[in-house]
């Protein structure tokens, strides 16, 4: 039989112990919002979040977003100092690139956009991208881009940990095995939630479930519009002269990613068709049943071509793969909720969710504790 809950009663309730739930509850408890306790019906930080690929990304598709992520890196470079928690990051900048003109036309656009707003960035050929990052060969670049300020964290389980570290600290808990089976609401106030080992009186509730997060939006009444549909990424074995201070890069025209990992290369993508997943009809699902698939991987290889050489060369070491939770329009579901006082959402990752999960849970805490955050959040 499980143990009850260690308390009956907080100032605030998280739903959720991944990168966006954590970030949320430090950042409440940093700025003084009193008990926060983040649930979780697994082990905090063992669901999608550990899988994620840990980049962070200036070049935004606007301005609120590019904001946030600025915020986030400012968050994750000053965690250390802030915390007195070691927080391990690699500031190794990154390439944005495309082969054909019309992906090239695109980034140009995302580029011009994003210098006014900030983001430090230079224009650099084929050579330049072979020169800054040597993992490529610069092979048929029509557009690119160097950008210094994004960065990378190698194991995204060390945010995670770094997060649940200060939580405690800040005199905070985080449960869990915990699941959240239901939201109290009177007269269109949050008043509680049941788990099935206690439940806990509060007037704030934070939806930050992830794939779990409009099951649990449901408990409300809420209808949360997300769709988890699958993503994977593979790390290779090591490759040798590769340097973990190589840029990131983003090749948009095949829709993947890379990056040094573990002495090899991360490499992953979007997929065109993927498989969605819900974990509303399989009470028993966890992130490591999500089905995964090395052709979609290959394929992606495959469309690298000769601008990877290495990647399509040196053997596969890890292969994983979770679950995005995609929105309607692409954009973060951040803020409270219409109609039931107390109900906050932190999700919709729509494949950004880690690397923009500090600027979100600093802004949602401003505006809670606040009533205002400093990044506008009303496009999301």
């Amino acid at each position: 039989m499980q143990s009850p809950l260690p308390i009956t009663q907080a100032d605030a309730v998280v739903i959720g112990a991944g990168a966006f739930g954590l970030s949320a509850a430090y950042q409440l408890a940093a700025h003084g919002a009193g008990q926060v306790v983040v649930l979780d019906r697994f082990a905090p930080g063992s669901q999608t979040s550990p899988r994620a690929a840990g980049l962070y990304k200036l070049i935004q598709a606007d301005e609120t977003r590019t904001r946030l992520a600025q915020s986030s890196i400012e968050v994750i470079r000053g965690f250390s100092e802030a915390t007195g928690i070691p927080l391990p990051f690699v500031q190794s900048g990154s390439v944005l690139a495309a082969r054909t003109a019309e992906h090239a036309a695109l980034i140009d656009k995302e580029a011009e956009a994003s210098a006014t707003w900030g983001v430090e960035l230079e224009k650099i050929d084929a050579d330049g991208v072979q020169r800054i990052a040597p993992y490529l060969t610069g092979r048929d670049i029509q557009s690119a881009y160097f950008v210094p300020g994004d960065i990378y964290v190698e194991e995204p389980r060390t945010l995670l940990d770094a997060y649940m570290a200060a939580i405690v600290q800040l005199g905070s808990l985080v449960v869990g095995e915990a699941p959240v089976t239901g939201i109290a609401v009177d007269n269109g106030e949050i008043t509680g939630v049941s788990t099935p080992r206690g439940d806990i009186s509060t007037p704030l509730v934070i939806d930050a479930a992830g794939a779990w997060a409009r099951g649990v939006g449901a408990l409300a009444s809420v209808e949360v519009p997300v769709a988890p549909v699958r993503h994977q990424l593979l790390i290779t074995r090591p490759i040798a002269g590769m340097s973990p201070h190589e840029p990131i890069a983003r090749i948009v025209d095949a829709s993947a990613y890379l990056r040094p990992a573990r002495g090899g290369l991360m490499m992953g993508g979007m997929e065109s068709d993927p498989i969605a997943i819900d974990p509303r009809h399989d009470p028993q699902f966890s992130m490591a049943d999500t089905p995964l698939d090395m052709g979609v991987l290959d394929d992606l290889t495959a469309a690298l071509g000769p601008l990877v050489p290495a990647l399509g060369d040196t053997p596969v070491a890890e292969h994983r793969g979770g679950l995005f939770t995609m929105t309607p329009d692409a954009r973060f579901l951040a803020g409270p909720v219409p109609g039931v006082r107390g109900l906050w959402t932190a999700t919709g990752c729509n494949g950004s969710g880690f690397s923009i999960s500090a600027g979100i849970g600093l802004a949602v805490a401003e505006w809670i504790v606040g009533g205002e955050p400093a990044t506008d959040l009303s496009s999301l």
